[in-house]
């Protein structure tokens, strides 16, 4: 197996088939324009109309600038006191503080990142007997038609004890669950985290992996910490990972027990700084993406290439959602770093299996080198045990890439489907049966507990 294991929620949507990236840099040398962002730095208190008149001001200030995409700090929304007020002062993302992001998102024609509001979530306790109020520190995207695109509830709690402070996140947040699959944007792929996440390169080194050509870091940086480590950290972030590391941030003190660094800063994948905040409360550093740079800095030095997989790997767990519904666990065989082997819900013929990519990837070419070697080596180790299992010499696997070829999931997958002698009339007519598989609507689907069933019978000839 793999040496990290992260729970990870990977979704999918029908978009160009190019990559992101690759798609970016295009419209941007047909525009003549970079994508251009704005990264705010503000100092919130628990006045929560207060921080919003900020908000408001930051992105009319970054809208003068024509800026695609804004970015804000963790703790946007608010910066309680103590425990109690920051339990009353949350609420949920259907809550009026969410709303108003929204509307100010529609209104001015333009993407936001809220990188950390109080999310209040209701939730069942056997320890109370009844309903408790708790609450996550979540990063949320909201795009500009006001709708909220994603969100991110923060892995790592900040429960730390150093000489000049102590503090402890999780006696008021909850830890997320998750990480998130880099979202797609008119900016690039962006990697969702907050603040404290960034100590730990594992998960932005995951998100790179998926995909992510911009990693987030919108924090609230103690001082202390911030002067020794806030520059060096985002700096290695965007160097490892050869991506934009955009962090917007919290500055000065919020009450009397809590300071914030502050120092907003983008970076680009070479490490060099392209902006940084001054030391003003309302300040705003406007950056342009240039990916012709990002795309040079990973062609010259391919450190992901050269990756020893073999020898060190860094993964999720398979819990992952595969286009628009999610894959049951139980129905899932087999899992290799980049990839997934699961039953299908309608066969062609028995034994008719799928290999799927884990990273939301939409066509072949849009897959790394070391992806695409895993992908066939995965759909060969599955072939020879479909044909094992289902006493078969011959195979049909396909790969429906791209619309015109039949491909209805938007997501690089392969069908493994072991063959016969005299199983089709003509042994092309499994193509044709392929194509209208999930049309016909006397193919039944087949109940999760089949599915399941057939998958521990794979697994246990694996393990053979």
């Amino acid at each position: 197996m793999t040496s990290l294991l992260i729970r990870l929620r990977v979704q999918s949507v029908c978009a160009p088939s190019r990559s992101i990236t690759s798609y970016v840099r295009t419209m941007a040398s047909q525009s003549g324009k970079a994508p251009r962002i704005a990264v705010a730095q503000m100092r919130a208190t628990n006045d929560k109309q207060h921080n919003l008149a900020q908000v408001q001001a930051i992105t009319e200030q970054s809208k003068a600038k024509d800026v695609q995409f804004i970015f804000f700090p963790e703790c946007c929304d608010y910066v309680g006191t103590h425990r109690e007020e920051t339990l009353k002062l949350s609420e949920p993302l259907t809550g009026p503080t969410v709303e108003a992001y929204k509307k100010l998102a529609r209104d001015n024609d333009v993407w936001m990142s809220f990188g950390g509001v109080h999310e209040s979530i209701i939730e069942e306790s056997t320890e109370t007997d009844g309903q408790v109020k708790n609450i996550y520190n979540t990063h949320i995207l909201i795009n500009n038609a006001g709708k909220l695109v994603a969100s991110y509830r923060k892995l790592h709690m900040f429960n730390v004890v150093t000489p000049e402070f102590k503090f402890r996140e999780s006696e008021t947040v909850r830890s997320g669950p998750a990480l998130v699959a880099p979202v797609e944007t008119p900016i690039g792929r962006i990697g969702l985290q907050i603040c404290y996440d960034m100590r730990f390169a594992e998960a932005s080194t995951i998100l790179r992996k998926l995909g992510a050509d911009i990693l987030t870091y919108p924090s609230a940086f103690a001082v202390s910490t911030g002067r020794a480590h806030w520059e060096v950290l985002l700096r290695a972030r965007a160097i490892e990972n050869q991506c934009f590391v955009v962090a917007a941030a919290q500055i000065g003190f919020h009450n009397k027990k809590r300071e914030s660094y502050g120092h907003a800063m983008v970076v680009n994948p070479w490490g060099e700084i392209l902006g940084e905040a001054g030391n003003q409360d309302l300040d705003v550093v406007v950056a342009e993406l240039n990916y012709a740079k990002l795309e040079s800095v990973r062609a010259n030095m391919p450190c992901f290439d050269h990756r020893r997989d073999d020898v060190y790997s860094l993964s999720a767990r398979q819990d992952m959602a595969f286009v628009s519904g999610s894959i049951p666990p139980d129905t899932i065989f087999y899992v290799s770093e980049h990839c997934f082997a699961f039953t299908n819900i309608r066969c062609v013929v028995p034994g008719h299996v799928l290999v799927s990519i884990k990273r939301p990837a939409h066509r072949l070419p849009d897959l790394t080198p070391a992806e695409r070697n895993d992908f066939f080596q995965t759909v060969c180790k599955v072939q020879k045990v479909a044909e094992r299992l289902y006493n078969a010499s011959s195979s049909t696997v396909t790969v429906q890439d791209g619309p015109e070829a039949g491909q209805t999931v938007c997501h690089v997958h392969c069908h493994v489907m072991p063959r016969h002698l005299g199983d089709f009339p003509e042994n092309d007519q499994i193509y044709i049966e392929l194509n209208r598989h999930d049309k016909e609507p006397e193919r039944p689907r087949r109940s999760i507990e089949e599915m399941a069933a057939e998958a521990k019978r794979f697994r246990d000839e694996f393990s053979r």
